[in-house]
């Protein structure tokens, strides 16, 4: 049986291990990507797309800071991808609205990012608008609607675009890509051996990017990554005229002029489908946000699988049994690509251990 050497094997090729493998190859190391294909569960096909700041790490500092240094980074990774792919991740980022329909929920939000700003070392900024306020930048915003959260430092991606631009920057720049199912893989002599159904692979670094399988493969280098499936359902309408310049939490307006719904947290197991009760919650709350969508087509719906811990914070952890062996599971994908390509990258391409700042990420917390 063939055996090929690499400097890392990133085992995933969804948004983390496409981002992380894409870093790795800008820092010059020799990777290979195993991905398994559409016979897994794949999270980046029903991403929503956006690169959301706000309310993300409220009890956890370091998470915010975190977030809030990828969305800095993101102008940089969209340039540098469309630069050597050839491929526009249609990325924008001029502020995203949160909405709050009753005086409780405004005044909650407001203090949950007042909170969060106070945390900050990053700079995060806020306002919150009342209806009249937030109808003056969205015109067609529904009466019903007390008012919204808003943060400079949102945006939005299309994120089928963004991962076929990392793996073909991955490719372009040295990166080897292979659609193979991982068997097993060991350490020994301290060297990592990934076994496919027709290759042997080694290498000096391991990467573990590969979604829920990441709970069968970390035991195997003194890891482990207890995660759990939510799922969210999104909808998509037929084209219309461009009325949303901005992200919101739940409708995002396309660059060809469609639409996505969702925002749905179901705890339904592994099933991926959808529910007809979910679909027309969401339907209702867009059309109650936006009157204007009243009689608008919908084209298509799916379901897909959020990647969770039970904090809803990721995983970052290096082997202490294993060196060189990582650990990354995050359901925030889109919006920590960029720290993942130009930060932890760097860290695993050096054979570091994860930053300080991140260290409090690690699985152990999720056992105490």
């Amino acid at each position: 049986m063939q055996t090929t050497e690499f400097d890392v094997i990133v085992i995933g090729g969804g948004l983390i291990g496409a981002a992380v493998g894409y870093g790795l190859v800008r820092h010059g190391q020799r990777v290979l990507i195993l991905d398994e294909g559409d016979n897994t569960y794949r999270a980046a096909r029903g991403n929503f797309g956006l690169i959301w700041v706000q309310g993300k790490g409220v009890n956890s500092p370091p998470y915010a800071d975190w977030t809030c240094q990828s969305a800095q980074l993101w102008p940089e990774l969209s340039k540098e991808l469309e630069e050597l792919t050839g491929i526009g991740l249609a990325f924008v980022q001029n502020g995203g609205f949160d909405f709050c329909m009753d005086n409780e929920e405004f005044d909650n939000r407001k203090t949950m990012l007042e909170k969060m700003a106070g945390g900050s070392s990053k700079g995060f900024s806020f306002e919150m608008l009342n209806n009249t306020a937030l109808k003056a930048v969205l015109p067609e915003i529904g009466p019903t609607v007390l008012g919204a959260s808003y943060s400079e430092w949102d945006g939005h991606v299309n994120p089928l675009l963004l991962l076929k631009a990392l793996l073909r920057g991955f490719k372009n720049l040295g990166g080897v890509l292979h659609n193979q199912a991982v068997f097993d893989l060991s350490f020994v002599n301290n060297c990592y051996q990934v076994q496919s159904s027709s290759q042997l692979f080694t290498s000096e670094k391991l990467v573990l990017a590969a979604g829920f399988s990441n709970s069968e493969l970390a035991p195997k280098v003194g890891l482990s990554a207890p995660l759990y499936p939510q799922r969210g359902q999104i909808l998509v309408t037929e084209k219309t005229q461009h009325f949303l310049q901005h992200p919101t939490g739940f409708v995002r307006q396309t660059s060809d002029g469609g639409l996505l719904l969702g925002d749905s947290h179901e705890d339904v197991g592994f099933n991926e489908g959808t529910s007809i009760i979910e679909m027309q919650k969401i339907a209702k709350r867009a059309i109650t946000l936006f009157p204007c969508l009243e009689g608008i087509k919908m084209v298509r719906a799916w379901g897909a699988l959020r990647i969770l811990t039970k904090d809803g914070l990721p995983i970052y952890e290096q082997s202490a049994t294993c060196p060189g062996a990582y650990n990354l599971s995050s359901h925030s994908a889109v919006t920590l690509a960029a720290v993942h390509v130009f930060e932890l990258a760097k860290c695993i391409a050096n054979k570091m251990d994860i930053p300080s700042s991140l260290q409090c990420f690690s699985a152990k917390r999720l056992y105490v």
